[in-house]
């Protein structure tokens, strides 16, 4: 077997192109997109749930029982096959509707906050007072925290009734929602083909529209992938624009929580909430946050040209070898949709791009064998009794814990030891600062980057999770730009064939740090003039 380092250069499925100057981008579509049914009453363009909701609230039209009532309804319809939840509070998500139509009908519409009556799901790593908080393991079966992490506490005070805890691969470590303690999820789009991970409950959930947004946490790509594979909206912060306090940690200079919806604008108004400095986390910022959803521009204001003068440019090493021929094509269709509406689209290479995939998973697994040392019976964890202390370790974190979080505890601890720490951990570091210089020359010339979310549509449930390294290589899109701490959003911007209806195609965007509002308006402009296109799953249009 190769040592670590060599073995993570096994992952490397692109070559680096060899020029290094910059062309003008010229879209040629080798493959044409297959349209997705559509439900009679989808627009032309993503409507905002958020939006409808409060409208209808706040006019009198509808309650918060009768919405609530209307998600938990397709919930338990679609639930069987989508296994999105690992935890659905059904009785709490209806008391507290009532709640909210009592507090309408006696306080008035001033009485309640931007998000009343909007049903959110949490991904099961982040901790919830008043529901069980697994991180997808075993070893925290029946685990009830104290408190709610600071973004599941700033939704609830807006109004958002959290109406269940996502599944997830076991402490977010997988890509497909395969590695979950738990169950499998299911694809909306392919019941036989995965979400993506390792948010994929949070996705699967507002693609399955189960409920209105959802959050997730993004450690090297956990959030994008996933919203690429389910045909849903996903955003990634920058590092330390929302709190990670009580988020299970990972890898703690990876981390991020970020969040899913339907739309741009339903992503914007839940980015609002959540970010923003915590006392209770010390690498909160406490950079401005803006009112990102006052932010977009409506279909009926945009210019001719709405992105004139943007520069935008597309990442070389994302369009080579090692990425499906559908998906190159979407983005390159993209890329030629985004010159349409007035911007300078150009190739860029970045040197180091290629080097990110084996430098992240020796910092993500160094950082993971600190922080998931906690759970061993004693301090977190279910305990497995032993005749001493050892054995009582071993035997809980043995029984509690999964093969792939062991795997990575395994490597990141030999990453870390005495005599590999200059030839692992060091020199992963040095490439991080590499990829960071990397990242910012690029956004000093262009206003965002672009590429695909993942060098795949969704793929067959069981047809990577015998094969560690084919997974792995499945991140080298996204795990750069949690080595740079830099914010990206996908939205969905195409398809490929397979399934009934074709599989969702997501295209990143990439941003300087703490440009979430630019993010967002230019993919919002995107979402609204892309013609002839439904992102809604045929499991809906089935049911």
């Amino acid at each position: 077997m190769p040592p670590p380092l060599q073995a993570q250069r096994l992952l490397l499925s692109h070559r680096r192109l060899p020029s290094p100057h910059r062309r003008r981008f010229t879209a040629v579509s080798s493959l044409p997109s297959a349209p997705a049914k559509t439900v009679a009453a989808a627009a032309a363009h993503a409507p905002s749930s958020i939006l409808s909701i409060r409208e209808s609230l706040l006019s009198g039209e509808r309650t918060a029982s009768e919405i609530t009532a209307e998600y938990l309804s397709r919930l338990r319809r679609t639930e069987p096959s989508v296994h999105s939840f690992i935890h659905v509070a059904d009785a709490a998500a209806e008391r507290e509707a009532e709640e909210l139509d009592r507090r309408i009908a006696t306080e008035g519409q001033d009485a309640v906050g931007p998000l009343a009556g909007v049903l959110v799901g949490v991904k099961d790593n982040l901790c919830t007072a008043n529901m069980p908080s697994t991180g997808g393991s075993r070893i925290l079966d029946g685990y009830q925290p104290a408190y709610d992490a600071t973004a599941v506490r700033r939704l609830r005070e807006a109004g958002a009734i959290v109406v269940g805890k996502t599944n997830l691969d076991e402490f977010g470590m997988g890509s497909t929602t395969e590695g979950s303690g738990f169950q499998v999820t299911t694809n909306p789009w392919d019941d036989s083909r995965v979400p993506g991970g390792s948010s994929g409950g949070s996705a699967s959930a507002v693609s399955a529209r189960q409920c209105v947004v959802s959050l997730g946490s993004d450690t090297g790509g956990s959030v994008r992938q996933p919203a690429s594979f389910c045909g849903v909206v996903g955003l990634k912060p920058t590092y330390g624009r929302v709190s990670r306090f009580g988020l299970m940690a990972y890898a703690s200079s990876l981390d991020v929580v970020g969040c899913f919806g339907s739309s741009v604008v339903d992503t914007a108004t839940i980015l609002s909430v959540i970010a923003g400095h915590d006392k209770m986390d010390s690498t909160s910022s406490s950079h401005d946050v803006s009112d990102y959803k006052s932010e977009l521009v409506p279909l009926d204001l945009l210019e001719s040209k709405p992105l004139n003068g943007m520069r935008i440019g597309i990442i070389q090493e994302t369009l080579g070898e090692g990425v499906e021929t559908g998906v190159i094509s979407s983005i390159k269709d993209a890329a030629s949709h985004l010159e349409q509406l007035g911007s300078v689209v150009e190739e860029v290479s970045l040197p180091s791009f290629s080097l990110g995939l084996p430098a992240y998973y020796i910092l993500a697994s160094s950082e993971a064998s600190s922080n998931l040392s906690r759970y061993d019976g004693i301090r977190y964890g279910r305990q497995v009794s032993g005749d001493d202390l050892n054995e009582l370790y071993g035997g809980s974190r043995a029984n509690g814990l999964g093969h792939e979080v062991k795997m990575r505890i395994l490597m990141g601890t030999y990453a870390l030891s005495a005599g590999y720490y200059d030839a692992y951990y060091k020199r992963a570091q040095q490439v991080r600062t590499l990829v960071k210089k990397s990242f910012k020359e690029a956004l000093e010339r262009y206003d965002i980057l672009v590429s695909p979310a993942a060098p795949s549509a969704a793929y067959k449930i069981g047809e990577k999770i015998n094969d560690p390294l084919a997974m792995y290589a499945g991140d080298i899109m996204t795990v750069n730009v949690n080595l740079a701490g830099l914010p990206a959003l996908v939205v969905p911007c195409g398809f490929v064939e397979g399934g009934s209806a074709g599989l969702p195609v997501g295209l990143q965007m990439i941003g300087s740090p703490f440009s979430e509002g630019n993010l967002l308006r230019i993919g919002h402009i995107f979402e609204q003039t892309l013609q002839n296109y439904s992102f809604v799953p045929p499991l809906l249009a089935e049911s």
